[in-house]
């Protein structure tokens, strides 16, 4: 219901029988009022239409009621669920969420904390591009819950990509592959180190050779243009950074007649877009909806107990999900 013209807080006051302070507490600083008091001031507001000024509430206490989240591309389709279900948590604690796109550029992302920073309680930084330095000024200043990137001190949900990757290793080797290629993100994404550090550390022990090619932003184009560096490396197999570059790399190696996996295998990471690509993509576990739930639900929890002494790390673990662009080596 909207706010019926000319209700006003003394309006809410008189039918209540309280003073018109006690109807601003009821909106502003409930916990200073008993539940009933606050139940029946609350339920007259609703019946007469009457909602809380949310910018005098702010003035008031220093809440806004926003927290902001941040992602590097709000078009890949590993952030959408995150978004949702981080929204979805937040609404329940009467929370509304400012998206930012940085478009992978940290000085971006720099300018949207700057430009939100007044108008909200926290922030969700989600595979943040930023020096730790900037994260860490930040969280001095508002809470701050990282998404995919690993600071102590601040409470954060990583998504931890080796499991999964190991998985994805010992299938190649397990089907006869000897050399493959890894598909790297950038430079400045937390995740791409882990899969790389990951990916190295795991062909070592198998044996298998592994060349890195580094595709930069992870996009459809990247990954079919990345085709040329893949058949001049000789290697029977691939793994991108993330599903949509294993997209671009299928309709790249389809346009040279490479048919996959008869004559090339590819593997992928995320799981967003793995069922639906043709043929359907082998790919690592993403999990980015309950890190997003995860994610608000620490920083709900960092608001309402902003001096807890700990910086809690929530560990999201993968898995690699077998379908049908892997095979034998040819």
């Amino acid at each position: 219901m909207g706010q019926r013209v000319g209700v006003t807080l003394g309006d809410v006051a008189g039918l209540a029988g309280v003073s018109r302070a006690t109807v601003s507490r009821a909106f502003t600083r409930p916990e200073m009022l008993n539940t009933e008091t606050v139940e029946r001031v609350r339920g007259v507001a609703e019946r007469l239409g009457y909602v809380g000024n949310q910018a005098a509430r702010a003035l008031a206490t220093g809440r806004f009621g926003n927290i902001a989240v941040i992602v590097p591309d709000i078009a890949n389709p590993f952030f959408p669920p995150l978004v949702r279900t981080l929204q979805s948590v937040a609404e329940e604690a009467d929370l509304a969420v400012f998206l930012g796109d940085s478009d992978e550029s940290p000085e971006r992302e720099a300018k949207l904390v700057t430009r939100l920073g007044s108008q909200v309680e926290g922030f969700v930084l989600a595979s943040s591009r930023q020096s730790e330095e900037l994260i860490r000024n930040l969280a001095h200043t508002r809470p701050v819950v990282l998404v995919n990137r690993d600071i102590e001190g601040i409470p954060r949900v990583v998504i931890d990509s080796s499991g999964g990757m190991t998985e994805a290793v010992m299938l190649l080797k397990n089907l006869n592959h000897r050399h493959l290629v890894y598909l790297a993100g950038p430079r400045d994404s937390w995740s791409d180190q882990q899969r790389r550090t990951t990916l190295i550390e795991a062909s070592a022990t198998t044996g298998l050779t592994v060349d890195i090619i580094e595709v930069g932003r992870p996009t459809y184009t990247a990954g079919r243009d990345a085709v040329t560096a893949i058949t001049a490396s000789g290697a029977t197999a691939a793994i991108a950074f993330d599903d949509v570059v294993s997209q671009g790399v299928l309709a790249g190696l389809a346009l040279r007649n490479i048919s996959v996996p008869q004559d090339f295998s590819l593997i992928g990471c995320d799981d967003t877009l793995a069922p639906l690509t043709t043929p359907a993509l082998t790919s690592v576990s993403a999990a980015s909806a309950p890190a997003g739930r995860a994610a608000a639900h620490l920083l709900i929890k960092t608001l309402q107990s902003p001096t807890t002494p700990t910086a809690p790390r929530i560990t999201i673990p993968t898995h690699l999900i077998t379908r049908a662009t892997t095979a034998q080596a040819p």
